[in-house]
């Protein structure tokens, strides 16, 4: 059976209807989507004037200070051939700077809008632009519930998540290391990570971003579930890597870029700047370094192969100055995220900015006070990658059951907050207005009985029940409810139907890939 065949034969997005939320979802098809379509403007923080400025900054960056890239000579040949110069600093360690203007042009090969296949078709995502699309946190080693605590996460916990995103209609993306399975070893569970995806989930997904090697085992992964034909015309995986800020290119991490960029997969670029430690404070400052740092990565997936997918990336924090902790939620890396999407699409790069942040230990109301300002700045800024979208707690140091729950939530706000405001004959309701009239009410009117059914989002979680209704039934609260539907979905959950020949092929390459190197824990 060919792939177009066999992806044909695939059921619709999510598998069952149970999945998706039962009857309650099949309420609201307007919402149920394989990738959002924005029908609001991104916010636009910044004039003409300041971005200029912002972006000259970033070009003195680049020409006067210099990028550093550590142990990859092919990046530096490419780099260097390109036009850039190179100055040895020590062993297999060069500084590269770039002539104003150079980085933007080798930039104009890259597309503004892309498409992520998945193995259902219903779930390829459209990445750019317009389009949208939210998946689950990603990194953290522990995991916490309110039934175990904190502790360190298993495959169990990442396969339990991938079940829990695949479950809910607001993500459209499986995401990556959704949490570490630490149960498995260090240099193995790249493997188990990305078939966990593959058999869980029918939605797009990330690979490895830890070595080149790993990153292949992923790829070739891929060709055994999609076929290499297609693999080789259509990105099915993307890497989500980080820069060393400031300004340093691990050679490892240089080499994940090159690998995805040379087997036409995409990136994702990201700096990681917490301001006071990896970056200046001021908010401008920190956003030229990483509009210096991103435009060196995403030029080096241009150099490999022009014209192959990547994601302009920004991680932005804050930093206690009482303790040096990272803080999440605050309103300057909000801020500053506006304006990294204002760059972003003045280089006609997809974006991924900002995400659902916290430092609260638990699901409680700083946790959703952070993540909801954090969130938000996401939406605004027009991003089109949404990483880290639910579950993120203490720091991005640990994944929450009940968090991911109360975050999905929050996902399906903002899809309808996203479709934006049409204004048509039937939302203007003057109909309806004239049909009432003065002094009656609209419950049963025509109008009513016809919209009632799409006219607003519902939350699956929040209770909206009068107080005497709530005290009368035993006075839950969210973070119990939370507790109850992750059990309760994953208690349901259908895995998606995986073609059998492809699932034993998948398994023996893990099974040989395996077996060829002894265990690694670190």
């Amino acid at each position: 059976m060919s792939v177009a065949e066999e992806q044909s034969t695939r059921r619709g997005r999510g598998g069952s209807r149970r999945q998706r939320g039962g009857a309650a979802a099949a309420e609201r098809p307007h919402l149920e989507v394989p990738y959002i379509t924005r029908n609001i403007p991104p916010y636009e923080i910044l004039d003409e004037e300041n971005l200029i400025k912002i972006e000259e900054t970033a070009d003195r960056i680049l020409a006067e200070v210099g990028v550093e890239i550590h142990g990859d000579d092919e990046a530096i040949r490419l780099f260097t051939e390109a036009g850039a110069k190179a100055m040895h600093v020590a062993d297999n360690k060069y500084n590269l700077t770039f002539e104003p203007g150079m980085l933007r042009e080798i930039l104009k090969t890259a597309p503004e809008v892309f498409e992520q296949a998945s193995r259902n078709p219903a779930n390829t995502i459209k990445i750019g632009g317009r389009h949208s699309v939210m998946a689950p946190s990603y990194g953290s080693p522990f995991v916490m519930d309110m039934d175990k605590g904190r502790r360190y996460g298993t495959l169990e916990d990442f396969q339990n998540f991938i079940k829990l995103a695949q479950s809910s209609p607001w993500f459209h993306h499986s995401g990556g290391t959704v949490c570490e399975p630490t149960d498995i070893p260090v240099n193995k569970r790249h493997l188990d990570m990305v078939y966990s995806h593959m058999k869980y989930s029918d939605r797009p997904f990330l690979g490895t971003v830890m070595k080149a090697e790993q990153a292949q085992d992923n790829i070739d992964m891929c060709k055994i579930l999609f076929g290499e034909d297609f693999v080789d015309q259509n990105t099915v995986i993307m890497g989500n890597v980080n820069v060393n800020s400031p300004l340093v290119w691990d050679g490892e991490v240089t080499k994940v870029i090159r690998t995805y960029a040379a087997a036409g997969q995409g990136t994702v670029i990201v700096p990681f700047i917490m301001g006071g430690a990896m970056g200046p404070m001021a908010m401008p400052g920190a956003v030229a370094q990483t509009l210096a740092e991103t435009m060196v990565g995403c030029a080096l997936t241009q150099l490999v192969r022009p014209g192959v997918p990547t994601i302009f990336g920004s991680f932005l924090s804050s930093m206690s100055l009482r303790n040096g902790s990272p803080t999440f939620g605050t309103p300057e890396p909000a801020l500053g995220s506006l304006v990294i999407g204002q760059l972003a699409r003045r280089l006609k790069l997809p974006l991924r900015c900002a995400g659902n942040f916290s430092t609260s230990k638990e699901a409680d109301g700083q946790a959703m006070v952070q993540g909801t300002i954090s969130y938000m700045s996401a939406v605004q800024c027009g991003a089109n990658f949404m990483l880290h979208s639910a579950g993120f707690l203490d720091g991005l140091l640990s994944m929450s059951y009940e968090k991911f729950v109360m975050d999905a939530d929050l996902c399906g706000a903002m899809h309808g907050y996203m479709n934006g405001i049409t204004v048509n004959e039937n939302s203007l309701a003057f109909e309806a207005i004239k049909e009432v009239g003065p002094a009656h009410h609209f419950l049963d009117c025509q109008h009513t009985m016809q919209n009632y059914k799409t006219a607003y989002w519902e939350s699956r979680l929040n209770d909206d029940r009068p107080f005497e209704t709530w005290d009368e039934t035993g006075q839950v609260n969210a973070l119990t409810r939370a507790t109850e539907s992750w059990k309760k979905t994953l208690g349901e959950y259908e895995a998606p139907t995986l073609d059998i020949a492809k699932d034993q092929e998948l398994q023996e390459f893990i099974k040989v890939k395996k077996e060829s190197m002894p265990d690694a824990w670190h």
